[in-house]
């Protein structure tokens, strides 16, 4: 068993977000969404033409964007639950986070080489960057309860959250100095920095981040890896099951969470086509303007909801946060037209975006009983998350292409807030989740 609150342990956790949060930044969010939607829409005629043909089939280029990034959800969805068994069985989280960030990293770096005559085949390196990063937090998450108490988990959660904005946000600006403004190197090389960067920094947390649990097939005598695993993960599913608290925060989260990983991944296309720019050059400039405000505030909305939950509890402090962002949701599609409203909604997201996602995870991290199989519950949570955000995604490129406008896929959202705010009211209170 770990030994909880080493400092240096705690510490070298962190840093892994510092290291992956690069992916979400750059590649989910600011210049990767830029750059494809530059390279994927064009002028003909006097008229902005947005399509794209893969395989035969045309699609609106986001709407495409959302089917790739969504069946990336779906991998890691239907692997990790296996994966996660194995690895508690086997005790070898630490192995599987490494492998699933050496193959987001690599994959990041392969978008140096996107082609959009090739286009189908430019978006593979996405898709697996996408696995790489959603995979490796279902052992990343893992290690949260092992390393640090009860009391303590929210505070370490939040504390990664900021270590991740803040790493990002410093890369980001790099990139925009040596690539955007100066052009020392394309933009499109600027994705190999956030390979190695991924890479680089994440040795910090591969050196001092413990394995954890003994390989339970030493325990036994039993190495049959894969069918053990699947027994881990039968096992743990049926506990959930019966856990009414756990069941219930799961179902919520499933909705809420969809909401809010949807709002991160297609926010920038959203803003590129439903707001009013003067010129390509003041769109570009204000995203990623909006984009390092969202880091900046995330890191204080982290702490912040980090210290609200010690005065009225997890439950109120996620139930307030979900408030919020269904009212952000509606003011967008609502309101939200002109480039000083987009900058106000922006700061409104950053500082409840860090506050609920450093808030479920150690809200789950709670509910958990005494095991030695966390990757195995974690992976749940993960299930649960990635499956809401192939829904949500594919929701919201669905909607665009049936209507043909963008702002009107924001009302699938309002929806997922609205309905996990009200499962989030069904979930009991218990001496460590209240």
């Amino acid at each position: 068993m770990l030994q909880k609150g080493d400092p240096k342990v705690i510490r070298a956790w962190t840093f892994y977000d510092w290291a992956n949060s690069v992916y979400p930044l750059v590649i989910s969010s600011a210049i990767f969404p830029i750059f494809y939607e530059a390279k994927t829409t064009y002028e003909q005629g006097g008229k902005i033409i947005d399509d794209v043909i893969v395989l035969g089939f045309q699609f609106k280029n986001t709407e495409f964007y959302s089917y790739v990034v969504a069946l990336s959800y779906l991998i890691v969805a239907f692997s990790s639950p296996v994966l996660s068994g194995i690895a508690d069985y086997a005790g070898s989280k630490k192995r599987f986070l490494q492998v699933f960030c050496y193959i987001g990293a690599g994959s990041c770096m392969l978008l140096s080489l996107f082609d959009p005559q090739h286009l189908g085949y430019s978006m593979i390196a996405l898709l697996f960057a996408s696995v790489g990063y959603w995979g490796s937090l279902v052992f990343y998450n893992a290690y949260l309860p092992e390393i640090a108490p009860p009391e303590d988990q929210d505070k370490v959660s939040a504390r990664g959250f900021a270590m991740g904005y803040l790493g990002s946000s410093f890369l980001l600006i790099t990139i925009l100095v040596i690539s955007v403004f100066n052009k020392l190197i394309s933009v499109q090389n600027s994705f190999i920095l956030v390979g190695l960067w991924w890479i680089i920094f994440a040795q910090i947390t591969f050196r001092h981040l413990p394995k954890g649990e003994a390989p339970r097939h030493e325990r036994s005598g039993d190495g049959n890896f894969i069918t053990k695993g699947y027994r881990e993960l039968r096992v743990v599913l049926k506990d959930i099951l019966t856990r009414k608290q756990l069941r219930r925060f799961l179902g919520s989260y499933f909705m809420y969470n969809m909401g809010v990983q949807t709002v991160m991944i297609m926010a920038v296309p959203f803003a590129a086509k439903a707001i009013l720019w003067e010129t390509p050059e003041q769109k570009n400039q204000s995203l990623i303007i909006s984009i390092l405000l969202i880091q900046f505030l995330g890191i204080l909305g982290a702490f912040l909801m980090s210290r609200l939950s010690r005065v009225i509890g997890n439950l109120k402090t996620i139930g307030i946060v979900i408030f919020v962002w269904a009212f952000i949701c509606y003011c967008v599609y609502q309101f939200v037209y002109t480039p000083f409203q987009f900058y106000i909604v922006a700061a409104s997201v950053g500082l409840v975006m860090g506050g609920i996602q450093a808030m479920s995870r150690s809200t789950y991290s709670k509910m958990l009983p005494e095991t030695q199989d966390h990757a195995s519950y974690f992976s749940f949570f993960d299930v649960s998350e990635k499956i809401g955000l192939a829904i949500g995604t594919v929701s919201f490129g669905l909607i665009e292409g049936i209507t043909g406008g963008i702002r009107e896929s924001v009302l699938s959202l309002i929806a997922t807030f609205v309905i996990g705010f009200l499962l989030l009211l069904r979930v009991p209170k218990s001496e460590n989740v209240h």
